[in-house]
């Protein structure tokens, strides 16, 4: 292993624009990617699995080791989001230690590292299974990482890549998203017998939603990641300037701490629309992670990594679907700046750290018994 050689196919992966398209119709999704990576593990003599999710999506499993012992996934995503505020987004451009460009940070150059420590791995006769898995569609509905879940390997441990600046993180917070749709009755600007402003009628929801986010910062924090929150996401409403508006639709988000259900989120919806004639629902819901200290996957990457202490990170990660599948899980990863920022660069020295740390601790979870 060499930084130069993690450099180069941290720079490649960044040049395979792969934007969701999802979050942006114009977004050729991950396949640009997945076969950069895929070409790279074949010519190195791992062996490669490409499942199609669409003309555009795809999950890819690389596969290295030997039949005998456990198994570890090396868990990543190489779909990113847009690069409109970035002046050149896929340049790939490598220079004074770092490598630039959407999704070099978040998470292409996670990805080389585990690449590059499962070739290692292989090459050295790993007595044990090593999966890389990129899952399609983390940044947007995780639709890869389910399908993963529900019909991918079975690993005994996972370590999700996602960048920590080289922390060991057991917990996350999970996120739900939610709509209020306030009704009112549509009729002329000069009307106000008729109508009903559904616009005026949401700013009671805005006023309880703004309390409960104080409710919630003000709670007992978790020890590694503190309250959880809720804040409005979007808004819209109404037909033109000189009518009552009929609808408006609230949209927002509610982030979880582990112990928090979908159950005590749809309580705090439906009190926020009490009173209001409106409806409301759950749009989507993703588990919070928290991994048991005394794992084997986490006493194996704190060796690795020399570790002493144990954190959370603020943001979501697939590990939470393994997590919650009853699959051990940890989240360990590179340096570097500007996730989903208008500048985005990974340390290549911070690669080649992570590289070492996975090939290390794959080696101590594939052992047999």
């Amino acid at each position: 292993m060499s930084a130069t050689e993690l450099a180069e196919l941290t720079a490649a992966l960044v040049r395979a624009e792969s934007v969701n398209p999802s979050l942006d119709p114009a977004g050729s999704g991950e396949a640009p990617a997945v076969r950069v990576a895929a070409e790279w593990a074949a010519s190195q003599g791992l062996r490669v699995e490409v499942e199609e999710l669409g003309s555009t999506r795809a999950n890819l499993l690389v596969h290295g080791g030997r039949p005998g012992g456990r198994t570890v996934m090396l868990l990543g995503h190489l779909d990113t989001v847009g690069g409109a505020a970035m002046a050149d987004p896929f340049a790939g451009a490598v220079r004074d230690g770092r490598v630039y460009g959407r999704g070099a940070y978040d998470m292409k150059g996670a990805v080389a590292a585990a690449l590059v420590a499962a070739r290692d791995l292989d090459r050295d006769g790993l007595g044990g299974s090593v999966v890389v898995a990129c899952a399609a569609d983390e940044e947007y509905a995780s639709l890869g990482a389910e399908r993963l879940v529900a019909r991918g390997p079975r690993p005994d441990h996972v370590v999700v890549c996602e960048p920590t600046d080289e922390r060991l993180c057991v917990a996350h917070r999970g996120f739900v998203g939610f709509e209020i749709e306030v009704h009112g009755r549509a009729a002329h600007g000069s009307r106000p017998d008729l109508g009903v402003d559904a616009i005026a009628a949401t700013g009671v929801v805005l006023m309880r939603l703004e309390q409960l986010s104080r409710t919630l910062l003000a709670g007992e924090p978790h020890p590694l990641l503190g309250t959880p929150s809720v804040h409005a996401s979007l808004i819209s409403g109404g037909q033109e300037f000189s009518s009552y508006p009929e609808r408006c639709l609230l949209q927002g988000e509610r982030r979880t701490l582990p112990g928090e259900t979908d159950e005590v989120v749809t309580a705090e919806v439906t009190a926020l629309a009490a009173g209001v004639e409106a409806s409301t629902k759950l749009v989507f819901s993703r588990p919070p992670l928290e991994t048991d200290p005394a794992a084997k996957v986490v006493r194996a990457v704190a060796r690795a990594s020399r570790a002493t202490s144990l954190e959370g990170v603020p943001f979501w990660t697939d590990g939470a679907l393994f997590g919650a599948a009853g699959f051990p899980t940890v989240v360990y990863g590179p340096r570097g700046s500007g996730a989903h920022a208008a500048e985005e660069w990974v340390e290549v020295e911070s690669l080649a750290r992570c590289a070492t740390v996975y090939a290390e601790a794959v080696r101590l979870l594939a052992r047999p018994g």
